[in-house]
Order: structure tokens, then C-alpha cells, then sequence
């Protein structure tokens, strides 16, 4: 993968090729809107991991999320990027995007693995989501464990909440 990808933090201005990533990854109900994700990238970059296709130059997938001291996951999280406290302990992920050609060869187990090493050695404790039933299990090979339906009602649908602790 490291030949392939180069895995950092966002830069500011790939803030609009995230957003139009995301309009790829997820239907109009649930997708991050460009202001918004503007406002991410600005209040936590450090809490992007993008996966650069090295031949092309641009981001082929990512995962992004807010840290924050809470430990449920509440919809505010998708629209107030001024819920970011750099100390918190927890982190909210907001969005694993991968893009269609990318599919299938690993991407986004890469960048979830890389999120969780690079966060536990941050000593958090621990990781938050929210998926679709049919994305559970995915995220259950990925560490996560199934909390329960969330309370989440996000692009009016019904999510799950899963987490993975970190640090305990």
C-alpha cells in the first residue's frame, strides 16, 4: 500500500476534493455538504487520514472525525465542527470515503487500521461511528464492536453505533 498511497493529514486545500469525494461516497441525505466539510478540514485536520494516489496526485479515499470528550455519538457531531476539542479523548468518525475504482483492494481497511494506531498512540480511548447495517460486519473485521442501534437519525435512516476502544 505504501507504494501505491501516500497516508497523511489533509491539507486545507483539498478540502473541496474531499467534499466532492464524499458527494461520490454517500447518497444527498447523508453526505457532509462543502462548507461543512470546509470547516472540518479548518478545525481538524489532524483528524483526516487521506490515502494519495501517488501516480495521480489526488486523494483516493480518507476518514475524518472530531475528538471529543463525549462518549455517544450524537448528529451535532456532522454539523458543528466547533464540537472539536483536540484533547478529547474520543474520537467521533464522520466518514470513511473510498472512491469506486479503489473498491476492493483494501483501501479503506488500510486507512481504518492506520486511524486506530495513529489515535491509540494519541492515547485515546476510544473510537465511535455510525454505519448502516450492511456496512456492521465490514467495521466488525475492522475492530469494531456492535454497541446498538444509534441514536442517531442522520439523513433520516437508522444506523448502528459501533466503537473500538484504544486505550483503556
Amino acid at each position: 500500500m505504501n507504494e501505491r498511497f501516500e497516508f497523511r493529514n489533509i491539507l486545507p486545500e483539498e478540502a473541496d476534493q474531499a467534499a466532492a469525494i464524499e458527494k461520490i461516497c454517500f447518497p444527498p441525505n447523508e453526505a457532509c455538504s462543502e462548507s461543512m466539510m470546509r470547516e472540518r478540514v479548518l478545525a481538524a485536520p489532524e483528524l483526516f487520514l487521506v490515502a494519495v494516489d501517488r501516480e495521480t496526485g489526488k486523494i483516493a479515499g480518507f476518514l475524518n472525525g472530531l475528538a471529543t470528550n463525549e462518549d455517544l455519538f450524537r448528529d451535532a457531531f456532522f454539523t458543528d465542527a466547533g464540537l472539536q476539542d483536540p484533547a478529547g479523548r474520543n474520537v467521533m468518525l464522520l466518514g470513511l470515503d473510498v472512491l469506486p475504482e479503489y473498491r476492493g483492494q483494501g483501501l479503506a481497511k488500510e486507512i481504518v487500521s492506520r486511524y486506530l494506531c495513529r489515535e491509540r498512540e494519541k492515547n485515546r480511548k476510544m473510537l465511535v461511528l455510525t454505519c448502516l447495517e450492511s456496512k456492521v460486519e465490514m467495521y466488525q473485521k475492522m475492530g469494531f464492536q456492535k454497541k446498538g442501534i444509534a441514536e442517531s437519525s442522520w439523513g433520516g435512516e437508522q444506523w448502528y453505533e459501533m466503537y473500538c476502544m484504544l486505550n483503556g
